[in-house]
């Protein structure tokens, strides 16, 4: 980005990022250098994409029109630790109003990519239309500035998302990819693709540790438009760190947004993993399409129980202290490390494992693995599964697709192996789609089409408002369990004030462990943002321009044909309550009613500067 001042809140024209588009159709490359219109433009991510999608009329996911936005934050690949962020957006595949209308989304993930993105010289570049032929696009730091290319990529198709990544490599040093894998390949038939996003860990070690921009389905976009990975090479451009960045970041590893997802040698409870214990004390942990029975099956995938069969070991994003990522192996006989299986989070071990009836940590990380590599998105993926098994338990007479079960690990992995290979749309087109063709909508746990995290919604009604998945845009996951709040003020303020702002980090390029209690209106992120460069940004201004951005988003849903009764939880959740969570209920008929009329009250009279 070119900047020319100081006071981007009064003057954010005078504040540039550099764009490339791309018309995949007649092979055209334009770069320019913008003026930004406003201070989400100066952020970035999601906040500058959704002001472009807002300017689209799309009425199919599958259309020419409908873009591939690829941009950063602010703060990617800066100093700033997490600052790897890379974003992906469009108007989604998967995610859609009952009219028929798909939703404007965007998708994040980690890796390196992003940070060589940024540093080949692009801030942002927007894929137009549809290439008749496969391809890679090549993104290059030249001694002229970025340089962008489209290169035929046949010798990739057929190849998972680490494959493709592999290959890439041999031919492009000192570079990133990000790449999709069959599914989004198989777009016509699979809803949910992910894009991988290559990691330090990955090329060095050449096992399959990719991070992943999985919700909204930007991968099956991507195979949509015939791309099939991206390249970004350059050098390596790391500012040396300031003392108000070193202040930081220490900050950042000892504070208390990521010392619960420290490892466990540094007192922290070993990544996101350790939800499982937190809520398992509530029986709050998603078991059989998230009907919690009130037992201790959960137990059998703490991390305890796991450690003694398999070798676990804490890694780090490029240039992060965190340390969250807890990646299972084999061990041998010796004990030492064997075949690496894949990473454990809390959302994939969930929805991949206990929530599909699967309590066996090797069982659960082939299955992860098998997403991975296919290219799907590991929340979709595991609740749509979640609700075929859900189905054939109660119709045993009469199941679908395979007749797979809860727990029957064989049939379970036909499914993920023939929906990835785009032989099974009624797994690859969702939840709300499988639902709804079979009648039975009410267990199908998405919101608006999107399928839920491993967050209960009996936990968090918030998920009603969320813009983008559940936890990733409304953090009001642990409002309940970990905070304990059940006052109808606590949860409007919450889902209207405190917790939205969680959206700002994909705006600025940080992980959301940054600060995740707090989000981007700190003193850690103005203090950034003024040494990395040299910008004056109150909080005040920054938690402005976060709402606006989650209002535009927000009134995006309602422009493509959302209605009210569509932010609302699974149907499952009112009609049979579960007696085996034991939290206070905050999903009454009378609380809801209450909280959405007092909730719509707050956000309706700002949502009309947006909808036009």
């Amino acid at each position: 980005m070119k900047i020319k001042t100081t006071d981007p809140v009064t003057h954010p024209e005078a504040i540039f990022y550099r764009r490339s588009v791309v018309d995949l159709q007649t092979g055209a490359i334009e770069i320019a250098d913008l003026p930004c219109r406003n201070l989400e433009d100066v952020l970035g991510g999601f906040g500058r994409s959704f002001q472009d999608l807002a300017k689209r009329k799309i009425e199919t996911a599958y259309c020419a029109e409908n873009p591939l936005i690829v941009n950063t934050g602010l703060l990617t690949g800066s100093s700033a630790m997490t600052g790897m962020r890379t974003y992906f957006s469009g108007y989604s595949p998967i995610k859609g109003s009952k009219k028929g209308l798909p939703s404007a989304i965007w998708s994040t993930g980690s890796g390196k990519f992003g940070a060589k993105f940024k540093w080949a010289g692009l801030d942002e570049l927007i894929f137009e239309n549809r290439s008749a032929t496969p391809v890679y696009v090549l993104i290059q730091e030249t001694a002229d500035g970025p340089s962008v290319e489209i290169k035929p990529a046949d010798h990739l198709l057929g190849l998972s998302t680490h494959d493709k990544i592999m290959a890439l490599q041999k031919k492009y040093d000192n570079a990133h990819f990000a790449a999709i894998g069959q599914a989004g390949e198989n777009w016509q038939n699979v809803y949910m693709g992910a894009v991988a996003l290559s990691t330090e860990n990955q090329l060095k070690s050449k096992e399959d540790k990719c991070r992943f921009a999985g919700r909204g389905g930007m991968g099956s976009l991507m195979g949509y438009k015939n791309i099939l990975a991206l390249v970004a090479q350059s050098s390596d451009k790391l500012k040396p760190l300031t003392p108000e960045v070193k202040q930081v970041n220490r900050n950042v590893i000892k504070g208390g947004g990521s010392a619960r997802i420290q490892p466990i040698s540094r007192g922290g409870g070993g990544g996101t993993w350790a939800a499982y214990d937190v809520l398992q004390a509530f029986h709050a942990v998603p078991v059989n399409n998230s009907r919690p029975q009130g037992n201790d099956l959960p137990e059998k995938l703490f991390r305890e129980n796991v450690e003694p069969n398999y070798a676990i070991k804490s890694e780090a994003c490029f240039r992060c202290g965190i340390t969250c990522h807890n990646n299972i192996s084999e061990k041998n006989a010796d004990g030492s490390k064997g075949e690496f299986l894949a990473k454990f989070d809390y959302e994939p071990l969930n929805l991949l494992g206990t929530n599909l009836g699967i309590h066996d940590a090797g069982q659960a990380a082939r299955l992860i693995q098998l997403a991975d590599n296919y290219g799907m998105d590991a929340i979709s993926l595991g609740v749509t599964l979640s609700y075929a098994l859900s189905y054939n338990e109660r119709h045993p007479d009469q199941p679908i697709l395979n007749a797979a079960t809860f727990g029957d690990y064989r049939k379970i992995s036909e499914l993920v192996i023939s929906a990835g290979e785009g032989n099974l749309p009624e797994i690859g087109k969702g939840s709300m789609r499988l639902s709804e063709n079979v009648g039975e909508p009410s267990y199908a746990y998405h919101v608006k089409g999107l399928e839920l995290p491993a967050y209960l919604p009996e936990t968090n009604p918030g998920y009603a408002w969320a813009i983008a998945g559940g936890h990733m845009s409304m953090a009001t996951y642990g409002l309940l369990t970990r905070e304990g709040k059940s006052d109808l003020d606590s949860w409007v303020k919450g889902i209207t004030e405190d917790k939205l702002h969680i959206v700002g980090f994909d705006m600025i390029g940080l992980c959301k462990f940054f600060d995740i209690a707090k989000g981007i209106g700190t003193e850690l992120v103005t203090s950034c943002l003024k040494s990395e460069f040299g910008l004056e940004i109150t909080i005040e201004a920054i938690r402005a321009a976060v709402r606006r951005a989650f209002l535009r988003g927000l009134a995006l849903e309602l422009r493509q044909g959302y209605s009210k009764a569509e932010f609302c939880l699974p149907a499952e959740v009112f009609e049979k309550p579960n007696p085996n969570i034991q939290l206070p209920c905050i999903t009454a008929p009378e609380f809801i009613a209450e909280l959405e009329r007092r909730v719509w009250a707050i956000f309706e009279p700002e949502l009309e500067e947006f909808m036009d």
